[in-house]
Order: C-alpha cells, then sequence, then structure tokens
C-alpha cells in the first residue's frame, strides 16, 4: 500500500473502514454499499459518490473485472490515523500533544487502567 495523503471526509472514513476491516478485499460496490448501509441510513448513490470520490482522490483502487468493479485501499489504515491525528493536534491544540493531553486528562474520565497503560506508554517512550 502507498503512503499517500488521506484527506477524506467523515463521510468517506466509513467508506474506508468498509474496506480496510472487510475481508475479503477486495469489495464489488454492492457489499459497500451493503456495510455502510448497516450503520448509516444513507441511499446506494450517495454511498456510489463516496467511492467515485477517493477513487478520484487515490484513496481506493478499481478493478474493473466486468460486469461488476471492485474496490480496494490504497493507502493504509495506520498512516491515515497518524495524519488525521496530526492534523487535528496542529488545528485545535496548534500542535501541541501537551495541551491535548493535558486537556483530556483534566476533563475527561480516565479508568486506572487507562491510566496504567498510559504510564505505560510514558515509560516504554521515555526509555526509547
Amino acid at each position: 500500500m502507498k503512503k499517500a495523503e488521506c484527506n477524506i471526509s467523515d463521510a468517506e472514513w466509513i467508506v474506508m473502514k468498509v474496506l480496510w476491516e472487510e475481508t475479503p478485499s477486495p469489495l464489488t460496490s454492492a457489499k459497500i454499499v451493503e456495510a455502510v448501509s448497516s450503520n448509516k441510513k444513507w441511499s446506494p448513490k450517495t454511498i456510489h459518490s463516496l467511492i467515485s470520490r477517493l477513487v478520484k482522490k487515490g484513496a481506493i483502487g478499481v478493478k474493473k473485472e466486468m460486469p461488476l468493479y471492485e474496490y480496494y485501499p490504497l493507502v493504509d489504515k495506520r498512516d491515515c490515523v497518524l495524519e488525521e491525528t496530526r492534523s487535528f493536534i496542529q488545528k485545535v491544540y496548534d500542535g501541541s500533544i501537551h495541551l491535548m493531553l493535558a486537556n483530556f486528562i483534566k476533563e475527561e474520565k480516565i479508568s486506572e487502567k487507562e491510566i496504567e497503560e498510559l504510564e505505560r506508554l510514558l515509560h516504554k517512550k521515555n526509555n526509547d
């Protein structure tokens, strides 16, 4: 999978999640519509439009096997998650991970287990 910009909308993320998580890949548009429709009340036409936009953006590829087209991801989920996370931190917290973490720790309920996991991750990062 190529590393590419993952400039995709919230609605497009839903389609991408189907392609990243459903197996086997590639999937026909009918399978994508079926999977998306199980969670969203979107028309098939809307879902087909999202698929087309993702193809144009280079986020998904298409195998043109007659009579069906099959779609598959061209971008890696992990890369897109990291890019979206960085974009969010830059936009909302001016790029400061410290401000983001401090805000979440102060404002959100965090379980003891989550605190232990954060401590473990920070300790590991500190020792790398």
